[in-house]
């Protein structure tokens, strides 16, 4: 069994459905639109990433600059929130503060990914302060990054991809509470029976992304691991509720 209460909470330590970036088959990535839109269908874990704006607000925002998204120039970390504030993702949809996301789904739980150096302080100062450590996972490509959130705090962290590397050699390490890793990277498949066994033995789950074709989604399942992150939220929700997987928060 998983040991950090952020893996159980909500569905008994069963299979999670993640509706990543919010699920953006109904509304665009990262905005409240969507996560509203996942939350109704009943996903309890939600996906998004962060960036802190250079006055130190955290926005739940995947890239770096505002341009793919929103259509206009821009990096976060050089402008202020206020700036920031009159993006629209979209052309019609704000960019959420992680505070508000956390404080409008206060049952639900996070899985975060923190998008650089700058965003850690901001982050883990926010997670104090709404005391909800419990219902956070924090993850990040960045192996330093997630070593020192470790050194700083209980929250739950998933594993690095050097962490990821020594789990398919065969040694899982102690520091993640559970790898969260796309079905294959490059040549390698990453998800095997064999590594998802080697895993749960050491009590840590496997959450595979971003999965939106059904057939892969069921595949996963059958294979055993414990949760699909999607973007296709209502795909997931029928396929999960078909295995007797849907959690009932």
């Amino acid at each position: 069994m998983p040991t950090h209460r952020y893996l159980s909470i909500n569905h008994d330590g069963g299979f999670i459905p993640f509706a990543h970036r919010g699920g953006t088959g109904f509304a665009p990535e990262n905005t409240m639109a969507a996560f509203r839109h996942a939350y109704e269908l009943g996903y309890r874990h939600l996906e998004t990433d962060v960036h802190a704006t250079s006055d130190g607000a955290l926005t739940a925002f995947h890239d770096h600059d505002l341009s793919r998204t929103c259509g206009r120039p821009g990096l976060i970390g050089e402008l202020t929130w206020s700036e920031v504030a009159r993006a629209r993702v979209d052309g019609d949809h704000a960019i959420p503060l992680m505070s508000d996301l956390l404080e409008e789904f206060p049952d639900a739980c996070f899985n975060i990914d923190a998008k650089s150096d700058g965003a850690v302080e901001p982050l883990l100062a926010l997670l104090n302060r709404l005391d909800c450590l419990d219902r956070v996972c924090i993850g990040s490509f960045s192996h330093r990054r997630l070593a020192a959130i470790r050194r700083r705090s209980r929250v739950c962290t998933s594993a690095s991809p050097r962490e990821v590397a020594r789990w398919l050699a065969g040694s899982v390490p102690s520091g993640p509470d559970c790898f969260q890793v796309p079905v294959s990277q490059g040549p390698i498949t990453v998800v095997t029976a064999r590594s998802v066994a080697r895993a749960q033995r050491a009590g840590k789950p496997v959450h595979v992304w971003t999965i939106d074709d059904p057939r892969e989604m069921q595949r996963l399942i059958d294979l055993g691991v414990d949760g699909i992150m999607t973007d296709d939220a209502t795909t997931l929700e029928r396929i999960a509720r078909a295995n007797g997987l849907w959690p009932n928060p």
